[in-house]
């Protein structure tokens, strides 16, 4: 998917939501665990109720690995079922790789051919060549900036001795790597006014946003700093939705929490 795809999609559904699907066998409703495949159950279900209200999904990893084979099947049954039923959804395979080169090249290969998803998320530390394999499959690379965790302040906040800050420096070195159309930045969303230092240094790239509903972040904030002409947002909120109802009304509750999000969101847009 093209980034004029994703601008394109944000005017007509007049929303910049990602659904995060972290999707934990424990906490999804207790009637799903006598279907076959209790997480694919959970997924498509969200998935068909919160659609309209949204452009983008992405699948966190470690919810489907932590369940060995028949969680990963379940993420591979999701991504093809909105390839298939949605394919206007951009997907983000939150998996957050980086490795060394030819390591790298087969992260690259398993979610850009075998899965078939628009991006991945990929930690920076090893610098240019455990990123590039995952460009040159002509998919999204979302390279973490700066995060919303407490451990942040560990390495992404340290400056040398110009000042500059380790996530700045990430900012900078990797616009040598890929331009907006193809990479795209993990900032957090109880930054606040940190998102001014980001457009900085990044004005037209789409920041994904985490963060925002249970773990706190202000939809308002992020958008009054980091929002550009295009949007260039696109803001993950996960258990707010998907967990916000344990019944067997889980879905159309889900359904009603994005489109809340959705409708805020429509009062923010400037495009």
């Amino acid at each position: 998917m093209t980034k004029q795809e994703i601008i394109d999609n944000i005017k007509r559904k007049r929303s910049f939501l990602c659904v995060g699907l972290d999707t934990d066998i424990q906490k999804i409703p207790p009637h799903l665990l006598q279907e076959e495949d209790p997480v694919f159950a959970f997924n498509k279900a969200i998935v068909d109720a919160t659609a309209k209200y949204c452009v983008a999904y992405k699948p966190n990893l470690a919810f489907y690995e932590s369940l060995g084979v028949s969680g990963m099947m379940a993420f591979e049954k999701t991504v093809a079922y909105i390839r298939k039923h949605y394919p206007d959804q951009f997907i983000i395979a939150d998996a957050k790789r980086g490795d060394i080169g030819n390591t790298s090249e087969l992260y690259a290969r398993s979610f850009f051919e075998h899965t078939n998803v628009d991006a991945v998320t990929v930690a920076p530390y090893m610098g240019e060549d455990s990123v590039k394999p995952f460009l040159a499959y002509g998919g999204w690379v979302i390279l973490l900036a700066l995060t919303s965790n407490r451990g942040a302040h560990d390495f992404q906040l340290t400056q040398d001795a110009e000042g500059v800050r380790l996530f700045e420096k990430v900012l900078i070195k990797s616009q040598e790597w890929a331009s907006d159309q193809q990479m795209m930045y993990v900032v957090g969303a109880t930054q606040g006014k940190m998102f001014l230092e980001i457009r900085k240094h990044v004005p037209y790239h789409f920041l994904l946003v985490p963060g925002v509903g249970a773990q706190g972040g202000s939809l308002e904030e992020v958008c009054r700093y980091g929002m550009n002409e295009q949007c260039g947002l696109l803001v993950n909120s996960s258990r707010s939705i998907i967990y916000a109802d344990n019944t067997e009304s889980f879905a159309e509750t889900a359904g009603d929490e994005a489109r809340k999000i959705q409708e805020e969101m429509n009062v923010y847009l400037k495009v």
